[in-house]
Order: C-alpha cells, then structure tokens, then sequence
C-alpha cells in the first residue's frame, strides 16, 4: 500500500524535514498531527514563499554556523578516549550497562556538544574493557572514539599486607564443629 504524502510550505525550521521556507512532502498523517496543529507548515504558495525569504536567509546562517561547530567538534572527537567507571562483578560484567546517553553525558563533562543520537554504539556495553564507537551528528561527519571501562572499587590482589586491625575473612568465620558424639575418657571401658 503506497503512502500518502502532501507537500507543505515550513513555517519554521523541523529537524530532519527543512528549514523554514522549504517545500516539503511528507505523509499525511504526520502533517496532520505533527506539523498543522504545532502551525510549523502550511500549504505553500508564492506569496508566502517570499515573505518567509528573510527568516529563511537567517536559519540559514544558523545552519552554517551550526555545521561549522560540528566540523570542529569532529575533528578534535577524532581518535579521542574516554574513561567511565562503573559497578561490575568479579568476572567484569556490569551491574548494568554504559549506554549512548551515558557516553554522551562524559563528552558534554569533557566540553563536547555530543547528542545521546549522535553515539553510535556497534554492540551493547555490558563489561569491563576498551569498546569503539561512532559519534556522527551529521550523514556526512563522524569521529572514531573509544571509552574505556573500568571497575568501580577494584580490589587490589595484594592481600599480605593487612591494616593492624582487620581480620581476614576465613579468620573472622567461627571455628567449623565437629559432628557425632564426644566419649568422656572416664567412660572409654576399651582403654587399660
């Protein structure tokens, strides 16, 4: 079944459709409840075409602006490593897993304007160790990251040295009883 599509004048700039001034098709379901109700498209004709050059010439320059902030963004992205800690077992499985909002969230801390949308993850991080990534926030640009995963609370092997105090485990568990029956020696009658 072919769907629908109606052609719409953009009012104002709709991520992933155009920007304001752009004549569009999109299905009818979408202009029908997305874009007519918000007033974000209408239908196109020449007079409102022109009266929406000026704003568009505008969103334009804030589109230039905002490619030349993502081309600068990747190529400092390029080859960058990043560093998250988290809860995991002793086999190195995490208690839960690193996912694209999380990466996203240690780039903005690091001063990067990277969106959960613009990680692209190649597999599910749910153990400790190096995983490389895509961070693409356009078609056309796209830095290599890794991220590096660590343990929370690693217990050093070195275990001989213990602080004046601290018992080890096997010293703090009480001693194992023996079971069966205890003879009295006064009441062993083999003994001569």
């Amino acid at each position: 079944m072919a769907k629908k599509m109606i052609e719409l004048l953009l009012l104002e700039s709709v991520e992933g459709q155009g920007i304001v001034g752009d004549v569009v098709k999109v299905r009818t379901g979408f202009a029908r409840n997305y874009l007519l109700p918000r007033e974000l498209a209408t239908t196109p004709s020449k007079e409102l075409i022109a009266e929406l050059a000026e704003k568009r010439t505008v969103a334009q320059a804030e589109v230039a602006h905002l490619r030349s902030e993502r081309e600068k963004m990747i190529g400092s992205l390029e080859n960058y490593e990043i560093t998250a800690t988290r809860a995991a077992n002793d086999q190195g499985m995490l208690y839960g897993s690193v996912t694209q909002q999380d990466i996203a969230d240690l780039l903005a801390a690091q001063g990067f304007a990277v969106r959960a949308r613009d990680v692209r993850l190649g597999q599910t991080v749910k153990r400790v160790g190096t995983y490389e990534l895509v961070i693409k926030p356009e078609q056309d640009l796209e830095a290599h990251v890794s991220i590096i995963v660590k343990a929370e609370g690693v217990i050093d092997d070195n275990d001989d040295e213990k602080p004046e105090g601290e018992e080890s485990a096997e010293e703090q568990k009480p001693a194992k009883r023996e079971r069966g029956f205890r003879v009295p020696e006064e009441a062993n009658v083999f003994s001569d």
